[in-house]
């Protein structure tokens, strides 16, 4: 016997051993497969152990899919598993492709799976499309699912646009999905606007959760103040909903026209006696235009009458006419007090120039003296005649200050 005989023989059995650890291994899992009539060979559960595949969850979902009469193979589960980044998260996407790709199968839907891996690889939600599409189709919509993916990548909302489709279907209201899409696109609630096309509301003007205020006051023309309170019925008008103006338009409108048409009667008794003159105005304007609705009616809820705005603006008017004549009485007196301190320190300078001119007296009666023209005699009659009128002055109760200070110097 070769001596390399014993060698080879060991490695033969230690090859066997090897795979009969890998068969009882894997038995279990072959079994179920077998026995569930998913097929599932040892060399595919050998391959997905060594590329590190939950083989128990795969195996588990392709006795699921043949059951339900789907025949997804080991390497498309495989495959799509290590797209999703191996154990963790595909571990938790992975089923979700099966359930509802069984569901589109049990409704008569042509889904291939190969549509949802792609589509769940790209980040979108499966099942929320699947059982949509279901939906849509069971109510006879000419929805594809290709449709409804696009529409999910582009963050729109899948399943309002399909319950609003269906509604609008019943409801005989003419509604595409592009239409639909369009309008979920741009920011608005599709599903809403629906049903209140079906189903009108009731908008209170002034909005309550707007505004402090519960009412629209106006003027009317004798002064007095009339506060209204209008309930609008509105229905959606579709084919205005993308660019027309929102409900707080509306409620913008309505309050004009109110305080407009308040505003033009001559008494707020006109419009306590015929409330809906308001209405009838208001609805008349054509309120609607260029917005998303449809003004049905406008019913006036409440009318209470408010202050007297024009005897308040009369008096806040005299009040005024009151400052500003009293300010310009201030001005005068202002200026007449000013003008006296003019004349007062204009007296004093005349005052001054008369003692510089009575200065110039004695100087002008000595040069007399001197040249001859002023005798002595003259010079005592002078002082005779100031002693006299000192004296008058004195008895009249005049001073004599301006007098007597002439031949002192």
């Amino acid at each position: 016997m070769s001596p390399l005989m014993p060698i080879l023989l060991g490695l033969f059995l230690l090859v066997m051993l090897v795979i009969g650890v890998i068969v009882l291994s894997f038995f279990r899992l072959w079994i179920r497969a077998f026995a569930a009539g998913a097929r599932v060979t040892f060399t595919e559960l050998v391959g997905m152990w060594l590329r590190r595949v939950n083989a128990d969850m795969v195996v588990e979902l392709r006795i699921t899919a043949t059951q339900a009469g789907i025949d997804l193979p080991v390497q498309e589960f495989e495959a799509h598993y290590l797209a999703l980044g191996g154990r963790g998260r595909a571990e938790q996407f992975l089923p979700l492709i099966v359930r509802p790709l069984i569901a589109g199968h049990k409704a008569g839907l042509a889904v291939e799976s190969r549509d949802l891996e792609a589509f769940q690889l790209a980040g979108g939600d499966v099942a929320v499309v699947v059982y949509s599409l279901i939906a849509a189709r069971k109510a006879g919509l000419p929805v594809e699912l290709g449709q409804l993916q696009a529409h999910y990548l582009a963050h729109g909302h899948v399943e309002k646009v399909v319950t609003a489709l269906i509604s609008a279907m019943r409801a005989g209201i003419p509604l595409d999905f592009q239409g639909a899409a369009a309008i979920d696109l741009a920011g608005r609630d599709v599903e809403d606007a629906v049903q209140t096309s079906v189903n009108p509301k009731v908008i209170d003007c002034p909005m309550a959760t707007t505004t402090d205020k519960n009412t629209v006051a106006g003027v009317a023309k004798d002064g007095i103040e009339v506060k209204a309170r209008a309930r609008v019925t509105v229905r959606t008008n579709i084919a205005r909903l993308i660019g027309g103006a929102t409900e707080q338009t509306i409620i913008a409108r309505v309050g004009e026209g109110i305080v407009t048409t308040i505003g033009s009667s001559a008494s707020h008794k006109e419009v306590l006696e015929n409330p809906e003159r308001i209405s009838k105005v208001v609805l008349d304007k054509g309120l609607d235009a260029g917005t998303s609705y449809e003004i049905l009616s406008i019913d006036i809820a409440d009318v209470d009458i408010g202050a007297n705005i024009g005897a308040r603006l009369q008096q806040a008017q005299a009040d005024a006419d009151k400052n500003v004549a009293q300010a310009k009485a201030a001005e005068r007196r202002a200026l007449a007090e000013a003008r006296e301190q003019e004349m007062k320190a204009l007296t004093q300078e005349n005052r001054a120039k008369v003692v510089l001119a009575e200065a110039e007296i004695p100087l002008a009666m000595s040069e007399a003296f001197r040249e001859g023209k002023f005798g002595i005699m003259d010079y005592y009659r002078l002082r005779n005649i100031q002693a006299d009128t000192t004296m008058r002055q004195a008895i009249g109760g005049v001073g004599a200050e301006a007098g007597g200070s002439v031949m002192e110097h």
